[in-house]
């Protein structure tokens, strides 16, 4: 018989370059403790980097008054990674589409499509004290 429990981590980041590393060493960490493979660690890595970094630039501006809250924690389904700035936020609707010919050759834009890509589950939602929360989900 194996037992699960759900254990949960937050963090309150500053908006700044050098919080997406802390970031994402500490989800990386925890879901190695979780056991979840190298194949998976790596998508995960590349995921929370994206999110912090979508957070920390787009969200915040960079505005070190702002805060960059994830929150990640394990249950049996898997792993849930939530990511929230404190900015505007913005609707991913309105992101353009990183396939599109015009936009092969830029450098950046391809954020979104690696959450999508690395996890299971990616959804956007306002939050109601403002900003936009990122949750992800990797399923076991």
């Amino acid at each position: 018989m194996r037992i699960v429990t759900e254990e949960k981590t937050e963090l309150k980041l500053p908006s700044r370059v050098d919080s997406i590393e802390r970031a994402v060493a500490a989800v990386a960490e925890f879901a190695r403790r979780r056991g979840f493979s190298e194949d998976a660690l790596f998508g995960i890595d590349m995921a929370v980097r994206e999110a912090v970094t979508n957070a920390v630039l787009h969200g915040n501006r960079q505005d070190e008054s702002k805060t960059v809250e994830v929150s990640f924690n394990s249950s049996g389904a898997g792993l849930v990674i939530s990511v929230r700035d404190c900015g505007e936020g913005f609707d991913p609707a309105q992101v353009a589409d990183p396939t599109a010919e015009q936009n092969l050759l830029k450098a950046s834009g391809r954020g979104i499509l690696f959450m999508r890509t690395f996890m299971d589950d990616v959804q956007w939602t306002r939050h109601p004290e403002g900003g936009t929360v990122v949750r992800m989900t990797k399923k076991r």
